[in-house]
């Protein structure tokens, strides 16, 4: 698959009157698998939701080459009403709303894509149970499976593998790999420099656009000092440890 999924032009994002990304070009390709990393608050995740249509530019232009309802978002941490008691297996099959409505009856495809993503991520025999019984990588197994569950052609993924456990990490590192595999379009957030140097293309942030590109390109010393301040960066074993700054 050729193209782009995403292409930014002199784009400037917010929230109201706070401008989280200074006016920057940016491109991310089709049907590979897209690293966006930078220290937090660089405006990673600000970009994850321009492209999943949450927000509008504030100003420049963002073509993307999908409809919203195309897009499958799994964000870093998901709310649910207080004392709602949702199991597992209800949270997944949320992510089949787009397709069959709020209210819409359930058929048997829809029942089975629902049980296949489950067993694929492993969260099948979790399936009565509570959210809050889980662990945090169980509840993020479940939250990618009901992004998976959703008909899509885009997955983004707010720092999917972030504290997870080791059993929890492979499984979503497989599916990443699959879904890029079978033609599909990932990008996800990152702080793990040895994630990013994995992806086919790599957006380096610092509160703008650095450099985007294949990661040879982009994780050079010089840009990654540009984009981290001195005394912040610090390669041990492949991972970033940033300053504790409030993502944006």
């Amino acid at each position: 698959m050729t193209g782009d999924l995403a292409v930014g032009t002199g784009l400037q994002l917010g929230y109201e009157r706070v401008v989280a990304v200074r006016p920057s070009d940016v491109s991310i390709p089709l049907g590979r698998l897209t690293a966006i990393i930078g220290p937090n608050g660089s405006g990673k995740s600000t970009l994850l939701h321009a492209i999943g249509g949450l927000i509008e530019p504030q100003a420049g232009t963002l073509r993307v080459a999908y409809p919203r309802e195309r897009i499958s978002y799994v964000m870093q941490s998901v709310s649910f009403p207080e004392g709602v008691p949702l199991s597992v297996r209800e949270v997944v099959r949320m992510g089949r709303y787009p397709t069959t409505g709020w209210f819409g009856r359930f058929r048997g495809a829809d029942r089975r894509r629902v049980d296949e993503v489950m067993e694929r991520l492993n969260v099948t025999d979790l399936g009565r149970r509570h959210l809050e019984e889980l662990s945090g990588g169980q509840r993020q197994r479940v939250y990618v499976a009901q992004g998976m569950a959703q008909d899509h052609d885009v997955l983004l993924l707010d720092e999917p593998l972030t504290g997870l456990d080791i059993v929890s990490a492979r499984i979503i590192d497989d599916i990443i790999h699959d879904e890029t595999d079978n033609g599909r379009t990932v990008v996800l957030t990152t702080h793990d420099l040895a994630e990013a140097r994995a992806a086919d293309h790599v957006v380096l942030m610092s509160g703008r656009v650095v450099a985007s590109g294949p990661p040879e390109e982009v994780l050079t010393e010089a840009h990654l000092r540009d984009a981290y301040n001195l005394g912040e960066l610090h390669d041990h074993g492949g991972l970033f440890i940033d300053s504790p700054h409030e993502e944006c």
